[in-house]
């Protein structure tokens, strides 16, 4: 079985999410040339929706446990949307088999559609890895505001 000593030297070295987090999200996304932003407790980039006229962010930030990816296309829904926004995120959990998409903020001033992903902090793996896994999460936020905005006008 190969260790992080003998795969680091290939350029593949095994890093723990929890010390490392910054270091691989920083990679991936200049990597792909993302807009990015970053403040004290998290990493946020954006990319164009065009299929929507929208931007999506991207926010990676650190739980107690986990690291999360929120992401959010900036649309505020109206109360009249609420169930059709419920809906859209049962429909879309469902039929992916992993939840991802809900409707956050639903008591406070500006409830949205928000799709949120995590990993444990335990967790580890190669910059590789990691840009694979994080390229997916947004190719399915792509797909999953897209469908919401076409589909169920939201």
């Amino acid at each position: 079985m190969a260790t992080a000593e003998s795969l680091s030297g290939r350029g593949h070295e095994i890093l723990e999410i929890g010390t490392h987090w910054r270091q691989l999200v920083q990679n991936w996304v200049t990597r792909r040339n993302y807009h990015t932003a970053t403040d004290t407790v998290s990493v946020s980039m954006q990319f164009d929706l065009e299929e929507t006229g929208r931007m999506v962010t991207v926010r990676f930030m650190t739980t107690k446990r986990l690291l999360v990816a929120f992401a959010t296309d900036g649309h505020y829904l109206r109360r009249d949307q609420l169930a059709v926004a419920a809906a859209a995120s049962n429909a879309w959990n469902t039929e992916q088999l992993n939840p991802m998409l809900s409707v956050w903020d639903v008591r406070g001033p500006r409830p949205c559609l928000a799709g949120v992903c995590d990993l444990p902090l335990t967790c580890r793996m190669t910059q590789t890895d990691f840009d694979a896994l994080a390229s997916d999460w947004v190719e399915r936020a792509r797909q999953m505001f897209t469908r919401c905005h076409q589909v169920f006008e939201l």
